[in-house]
């Protein structure tokens, strides 16, 4: 199996077993607070299926109808997946609200809190493993789908907390801590929206990104200028376009060369995917 796809099994696999742990447990001592985070794990195994097909399309080569590959299927997956924790966090929040107007009230065992614990270690280590191989593999939909191992690590701490306050004698612990995971899943639900936002609409990358271009370009040798640098993101992976000045003394041959070791310096670094290099003679040609 590919490393890329590991951690979107990893995450199928875990959360399905907590998924079903959690809501067995939510539903045998009515606690909506573990019932949501059940939900909330159930999401995650949803959002990795989805995570998984989005992989699978975006490492497609280039074909007829999109000439420049698929890559850009992998950022619309991560924005829809960051839509589905919003209306996750909606559900969770409306739930919490009504168990507070309604005045309800659980018993809290050692088992409601030793499967919250269980459920912060383990949503720990599968976000560490997934952000770890998604930032490696530059995979949007890996760090996306890491993130929601993260919301659910901290929203099972939240949950912790508040089944411990009601143990405590805290009348809406459980109910408040099903607010706070709805929170806590909308801040994560927003960045993940605006991240891959950026990558679809064809945003330029930093100005440090373009000046690293610009600079690679420049100490390649019978380099004298360099103008008219654009660079937009396709995907996660950027599209880079750019003149070159040569002297007017190289031939032909040797002026495509040297646009041709331009175009090879700027594609090594990890975030460029391909790179046009136009030639212009110093002097002669615009």
């Amino acid at each position: 199996m590919k490393e890329i796809y590991r951690p979107i099994w990893v995450s199928i696999v875990g959360n399905v077993l907590l998924a079903v742990l959690k809501l067995i447990i939510g539903f045998l001592y009515s606690s909506i607070a573990l019932i949501s985070d059940g939900v909330h794990s159930l999401s995650d195994v949803i959002t990795s299926i989805i995570g998984y097909v989005g992989l699978k399309v975006s490492s497609k080569p280039p074909d007829r109808d999109h000439p420049f590959g698929h890559s850009r299927f992998e950022p619309l997956v991560a924005f829809l997946i960051g839509e589905a924790l919003l209306i996750v966090a909606y559900e969770i929040g409306r739930d919490a609200v009504y168990r507070i107007i309604e005045g309800g009230t659980i018993e809290i065992n050692s088992i409601m809190l030793g499967v919250t614990v269980l459920s912060i270690l383990s949503k720990e280590a599968m976000f560490r493993y997934s952000v770890h191989v998604g930032r490696k593999l530059n995979s949007q939909i890996l760090v996306a789908d890491a993130y929601h191992h993260r919301s659910d690590a901290l929203s099972s701490v939240a949950v912790l907390v508040g089944l411990g306050a009601q143990k405590l004698g805290f009348r809406y612990g459980d109910s408040l801590a099903g607010l706070m995971v709805a929170a806590f899943l909308v801040k994560v639900s927003i960045g993940i929206i605006l991240e891959n936002v950026r990558y679809l609409t064809g945003q330029a990358p930093p100005f440090e990104v373009c000046e690293r271009i610009k600079e690679l370009a420049l100490g390649v040798p019978n380099v004298l200028g360099v103008h008219d640098l654009r660079a937009h993101y396709v995907g996660s992976k950027l599209h880079v376009e750019l003149h070159i000045e040569v002297p007017p003394e190289l031939s032909l041959k040797e002026a495509h060369d040297v646009s041709e070791e331009v175009k090879r310096v700027i594609e090594s670094l990890p975030e460029v995917e391909v790179a046009f290099v136009h030639v212009d003679i110093k002097g002669v040609t615009e």
